[in-house]
């Protein structure tokens, strides 16, 4: 039973204090697209860097994915000149181009188990595009890794280098960062590859669940590990405005994330104080560094100068080929429903740059608010 006559709500699709990110259109729409508002001016932009991070999300690029191909080719409507950064909105288009939207016809009355079908029903009184997940598909991710692409590069020039990689697929594993010592030429290298990983003698069990679940019509998830080095101690602002505050915030928007654990997370349970604590010594530059990082290089919300570390959980696809129940909100009856279409058995490898591309958006969003309040 749901709420009726409920007022129409509209979409929340912006997040940011000064750099600020737009997300619009559906996955089967003429287009996908992005507005960046409050970029620096003068900023110098490699579109040929920002293709390769569309490249690591683009479905239809690895058996791992969906089928479905997109050249997700951005197109820059405004806020860029002769290369640069113009101070005005920075705006990008994605044409639509491979869709099949009478696979999607059957779910308008019948909702997905596991996916926003019902309470997007709910919310917004039927409303909603329906066709591939409209405004709530994965699809909406490929912005998301344009405007982190742009974000990154204007970080780098900052000092500050984002990359991570695979850490688990259904239960099989790679090696965690090393807390204290991840450096930016590891996460440069890892930010290149299509199949993140640390210990490449893990892709084949992974690859082999990832098989087994589609031969099996399901799906599996996983966790992916991001860092970023080179972030100045002291930012961010408690109790509500701090980095695993704002962090959170915008990594919990990317569709299939349902967990976040910052340094040692959870494991912390387990722990004791003298276990946990991250022991300060001055290192030989003078500089002040942990021992340990357990607490993921942040303190009471705010950088304390050592890496970065964030695990996020990815739900596995629930649009899966197997037969579950389901009800028909045209009849009132319990039935059963089988997704057609062209679907990811784990679409961990492709959230990897999404989780590092919100990564950069937030934290150069902070980085910039930060410097224009030291300037009032």
């Amino acid at each position: 039973m749901y709420i009726e006559n409920v007022e129409v709500k509209q979409m929340s699709s912006s997040i940011g204090n000064r750099v600020k990110v737009t997300v619009f259109g559906e996955s089967h729409g003429e287009a996908i697209g992005c507005i960046l508002d409050g970029l620096p001016a003068g900023e110098t932009l490699d579109l040929e860097e920002i293709d390769v991070q569309m490249a690591r999300r683009a479905p239809g690029r690895d058996k791992a994915s969906t089928p479905r191909r997109e050249s997700d080719t951005p197109r820059i409507l405004s806020g860029l000149y002769d290369g640069r950064t113009t101070g005005a909105p920075l705006a990008m288009a994605i044409a639509n181009e491979n869709i099949r939207s009478a696979d999607y016809g059957e779910l308008a009355r019948k909702p997905r188990p596991g996916h926003a079908d019902y309470t997007a029903h709910v919310r917004y009184n039927g409303y909603n595009d329906i066709r591939g997940g409209g405004h709530f598909s994965g699809r909406l991710t490929a912005p998301l890794v344009f405007a982190g692409g742009v974000c990154r590069q204007i970080l780098r020039r900052r000092g500050v280098r984002i990359g991570g990689h695979i850490l688990e697929i259904h239960g099989v594993r790679d090696r965690s960062f090393d807390p204290v010592r991840v450096d930016a030429t590891q996460l440069e290298q890892l930010a290149s590859q299509s199949f993140s990983l640390i210990d490449p003698s893990s892709e084949t069990p992974m690859r082999e669940q990832i098989d087994a679940a589609r031969m099996e019509l399901d799906s599996v998830g996983g966790i992916v590990e991001a860092a970023a080095v080179g972030l100045p101690a002291g930012l961010g602002s408690p109790m509500f405005d701090g980095v695993e505050n704002r962090l959170a915030a915008m990594l919990l928007g990317i569709p299939a994330v349902k967990g976040i654990e910052f340094g040692a997370g959870f494991g912390f349970s387990a722990m004791r104080g003298s276990e946990a604590n991250d022991p300060y010594i001055y290192a030989s530059d003078g500089g002040i560094v942990t021992t340990s990082n357990n607490n993921g290089g942040m303190l009471g919300g705010i950088t304390n100068g050592m890496p970065l570390i964030v695990r996020t959980v990815i739900k596995p696809t629930p649009s899966i080929a197997r037969l579950q129940n389901t009800v028909d909100l045209a009849d009132g009856q319990n039935t059963e429903l089988s997704v057609h279409g062209r679907h990811d058995p784990c679409i961990v490898p492709r959230a990897l740059p999404v989780v590092e591309a919100v990564m950069a958006v937030c934290l150069l969003d902070m980085m910039e608010t930060e410097t224009l309040a030291g300037q009032e």
